[in-house]
């Protein structure tokens, strides 16, 4: 390939990058911020919250491409200890262990689980309404949506398994995902990718080889005029609080009456905040009519139960609206084949969270950026035979 320009630099743009400067393309990045990161940065300042992804799932072929290339850098390891601080609200009560039902329904893999049909329904006709309740709620650690229940049992059953796996898959870079997108741009500058920052681009540079589009969504349809590049996702409130550390406080609080998950990130981690604080956050789903006080009022009330004396030990407070958290959803009927295809034809290639490439959050990012490459390096392959 002889160049291939890239409309985006977070976790998708610079895999992108990274994979066809391996091709031998000529690449050049535009990214409208003045970081690359998209939603995979790392706050600056004592603080190091996300507004994207925490944890990197193992096992998968994003891990393995990470991990073969020196990317993946030190992993922020669980103490035992902090392990056992995982705590179930449930009846309005916070309890140690997980309702047996819901351990028995993370177990079950994703192939047994119906596309057709809603997540609640098909856990209600196996096991009852209050698993199916349960286990709802507890997918909002991989899902952030309002109401999972109501999303294609596929999906859900598949998040749901990946997040209860043991033991975890779930990982965590030390340091934040900040690091690991440092990383991912210094071997882009390596491999020769040009990285223009502060470039936003307001159309498609076409006839100078091949497009990228690694924007969200909505960004993605503007810029490709295209108003049917659409998918559901979720909105959730993200409220960020660093305290004074107190001995006992839960590493994890899930939400089993209401989607809902706390997690004290310094349990694994504590230079994310100064010695003697603890960095939580708090990410609540709302549903279309909620507001942020719903949400901040939802975490509140899960703190007054699980952090004694937070308010007074609160140092620094944070909270926001975060649209499309963890991607896509698909709802009864759908699959990730549905969603808005990767070659929009053209040489013109769409990649993201939110777009028809498999995978668990940051995953869908990952392949639909080697799929668009792949597709690309082809389509080239093919035009030069032909010429």
């Amino acid at each position: 390939m002889r160049k291939l320009t890239i409309i985006g630099g977070g976790f998708a743009g610079l895999t992108a990058a990274i994979t066809a400067a391996e091709a031998g393309a000529k690449v050049t990045l535009h990214e409208a911020h003045r970081t690359p990161g998209g939603r995979a940065r790392t706050a600056e300042g004592p603080y190091g919250t996300n507004e994207g992804p925490h944890a990197l799932y193992a096992g998968g072929p994003h891990w393995t491409w990470l991990k073969q290339r020196g990317l993946l850098g030190p992993l922020a390891p669980l103490p035992p200890a902090e392990a056992l601080r995982l705590r179930f609200h449930r009846d309005g009560a916070l309890r140690r262990t997980p309702p047996l039902g819901l351990l028995r329904q993370t177990l079950r893999s994703a192939g047994q689980a119906p596309v057709d049909l809603d997540f609640r329904t098909w856990v209600t006709g196996l096991a009852g309404e209050r698993t199916a309740h349960d286990a709802a709620a507890y997918s909002a650690v991989a899902l952030f949506h309002h109401d999972p229940g109501s999303l294609s049992a596929r999906f859900v059953q598949e998040r749901l398994h990946r997040a209860g796996s043991l033991p975890p898959e779930a990982h965590y870079i030390l340091g934040g995902w900040g690091l690991l997108i440092e990383r991912m741009v210094a071997r882009a500058w390596e491999m020769g990718v040009r990285i223009e920052t502060s470039s936003r681009v307001d159309s498609l540079p076409l006839g100078e080889g091949p497009v990228v589009v690694a924007t969200a969504l909505p960004a993605a349809a503007r810029l490709l005029g295209d108003p049917s590049l659409t998918w559901d996702s979720g909105r959730t409130v993200l409220f960020d609080l660093a305290l004074r550390t107190r001995k006992g406080d839960p590493f994890v609080v899930s939400d089993l009456d209401a989607p809902g998950w706390i997690e004290r990130f310094t349990a694994q981690d504590p230079s994310l905040a100064p010695a003697g604080q603890q960095l939580v956050q708090a990410q609540l789903p709302i549903g279309p009519d909620e507001s942020k006080a719903d949400g901040v009022a939802h975490g509140e009330r899960l703190l007054d139960r699980a952090f004694p004396g937070w308010r007074e030990r609160t140092v620094w407070r944070r909270e926001a609206v975060s649209q499309g958290r963890t991607g896509a959803v698909d709802r009864p009927g759908t699959t990730w084949r549905d969603r808005p295809a990767v070659d929009r034809g053209d040489g013109v290639y769409l990649v993201g969270d939110q777009v028809a490439a498999p995978g668990v959050l940051s995953e869908v990012s990952f392949t639909s950026a080697i799929e668009a490459v792949s597709l690309a390096v082809r389509t080239e392959l093919l035009d030069l035979k032909r010429a």
